[in-house]
């Protein structure tokens, strides 16, 4: 877990040099650099927020403790870096990354040099499945050139006041970007059946037998198509759907923190805020009340 990420609560820091180009859904976003930003209510077809593209220097840093939709971006000039799984991972050109909601959500701008990126944040509803269907963050190549000009073409329309066939032209295309990045990380079907069945029964003592015996393979097959898929063993997934889980519970509810403990499978509040304090970084309690 990034150390500097243990204090910081939501923050949004931008310095003089930072340039910023935005269209959004609405206008309940009350965030000073969405202010100028032309309104596009078609974007709420897809369940996104805002889209935009950004030119960032030091001092850049955006926090998020709890990501309420799907976060997409794609560097095309530069580096800086996202919050990826509790570290930063540095993202360079043609790089691009994917981001589930519910999760602690993180960019910073390291080097003096412009970081250059574009970004499509969704916000989907609560109860839906989110639009992405991700267990975990994801990084890939991705060529952001084609993505940047729709982004830039929605701008342009938007900012006139403009209506109809471009601005669904425009939309569908940022939209089909982002779809067809994710198509990349699709979880294997026998995959999905045990992570499925293990969100339904956090609670369950879950073992790698138990969940190779769901998914109909081996052990050792399991944990490879586990990493190949996350990034992680099939016991550290669980353990981070568990937390998954458990964050949403503290952020969205008064649901005391030994019920959530109990709910997600740990046999002790301690036990849990130690588990929690390794993922996020900081006890549930703070968490709780930095959400609040």
């Amino acid at each position: 877990m990034s150390h500097d990420f243990l204090t910081a609560h939501e923050k949004q820091v931008f310095g003089r040099q930072t340039r910023v180009q935005v269209v959004r859904a609405d206008q309940s976003d009350p965030r000073p650099w969405l202010h100028q930003a032309p309104v596009c209510a078609a974007l709420a077809r897809h369940h996104i927020a805002h889209v935009g593209i950004m030119s960032a220097q030091p001092p850049l840093e955006i926090v998020r403790t709890n990501l309420s939709g799907s976060f997409f971006l794609a560097c095309f000039q530069g580096a800086g870096q996202v919050l990826v799984d509790g570290q930063w991972q540095e993202i360079t050109a043609s790089i691009a990354c994917i981001q589930p909601p519910g999760i602690p959500n993180a960019i910073r701008a390291t080097r003096q040099k412009p970081w250059e990126f574009c970004w499509v944040r969704y916000q989907e509803s609560p109860r839906a499945r989110p639009i992405v269907s991700l267990h975990a963050p994801a990084l890939a190549e991705f060529n952001p050139a084609s993505l940047r000009a729709a982004i830039e073409g929605l701008h342009a329309e938007a900012s006139a006041d403009q209506t109809g066939s471009a601005i669904s032209h425009w939309l569908e295309l940022i939209h089909g970007y982002v779809r067809r990045f994710v198509a990349g990380f699709q979880t294997d079907d026998r995959l999905q059946q045990v992570w499925d069945e293990v969100e339904r029964n956090l609670a369950a003592a879950w073992t790698l037998a138990r969940m190779a015996h769901l998914a109909g393979v081996s052990k050792e097959h399991l944990r490879r198509l586990t990493l190949g898929s996350v990034g992680r063993t099939p016991l550290q997934h669980v353990a981070f759907l568990r937390m998954h889980q458990a964050a949403k519970l503290l952020a969205a509810s008064d649901v005391p923190i030994a019920q959530i403990a109990e709910q997600v499978g740990y046999a002790t509040p301690f036990a849990f805020s130690d588990a929690f304090l390794h993922w996020f970084g900081c006890r549930p309690t703070d968490y709780r009340a930095r959400c609040g």
